[in-house]
């Protein structure tokens, strides 16, 4: 009859095609059950963007497929963003795995229609993706999701991103039409605010935060530096 060691021994003939590692030492496989032939488990594929997720699927069913015994089969498939930045030093954002800032050294080269972008391309991946706008001097990101007249609101002393195409969205440009909306930016340093805007918002929990920084390199990526680690800019 066959075991729960039968089905992960053969379940290490599965390599990832990426990493050269076996699913089962990379604890891809998850809740997994056997009980009189009926097989069910979890595999847990390393990032939703992955080119080989389809291929490992199929690799491992077929491999279930050349084990005796095995009269049903269910497998769920899910895929878990890895941390790219040290959480534990970060308790303020400690549920926001990746943030990756978006720059540029001067304005109107396409900056924040390459962090909007960004922002729905991981999010098509099934990755949980918020944009903060963090352009003071001029945002846009409102206007290119059509979200001019957004709402903001504040629960428990917390920002509540306003949400388009499945992204939470926190942009300054929701405020500076909203005067009575007025101390929720409080503080007269723009650093002070862009700090507020990331530490202050109810990002929950989230796979990947994008930052539209200003153009240049001013107080706010100096901010952005100090507050947090971050996983990595692109300019």
């Amino acid at each position: 009859m066959v075991g729960i060691d039968d089905v992960l021994n053969k379940l290490t003939t599965v390599i990832d095609p990426d990493l050269k590692k076996d699913i089962v030492s990379m604890g891809m496989i998850k809740d997994l059950e056997l009980n009189s032939g009926n097989l069910k488990f979890t595999l847990e594929l390393t990032t939703p963007a992955c080119p080989f997720n389809e291929e490992i699927e199929q690799d491992v069913r077929k491999a279930i497929d050349e084990l005796e015994g095995i009269e049903n089969f269910d497998m769920k498939v899910t895929a878990k963003v890895m941390e790219g930045r040290d959480l534990a030093a970060d308790e303020a954002m400690a549920t926001v795995k990746n943030i990756i800032a978006v720059a540029s050294g001067k304005g109107g080269v396409g900056k924040s229609t390459v962090s909007l972008n960004l922002a729905l391309a991981l999010s098509q991946t099934g990755a949980k993706v918020g944009l903060l706008d963090a352009d003071i001097y001029g945002p846009s990101i409102p206007l290119m999701l059509g979200m001019k007249d957004a709402n903001m609101q504040v629960e428990d002393n917390k920002l509540q991103p306003a949400e388009s195409n499945g992204i939470k969205v926190v942009s300054f440009g929701f405020f500076s039409q909203q005067e009575h909306q007025a101390a929720i930016y409080r503080g007269p340093i723009i650093s002070g605010i862009v700090k507020q805007f990331l530490v202050d918002t109810n990002w929950s929990n989230l796979d990947y935060l994008i930052v539209d920084l200003p153009p240049g390199t001013g107080d706010i990526p100096l901010t952005l530096a100090q507050t947090i680690p971050i996983t990595g800019i692109l300019v």
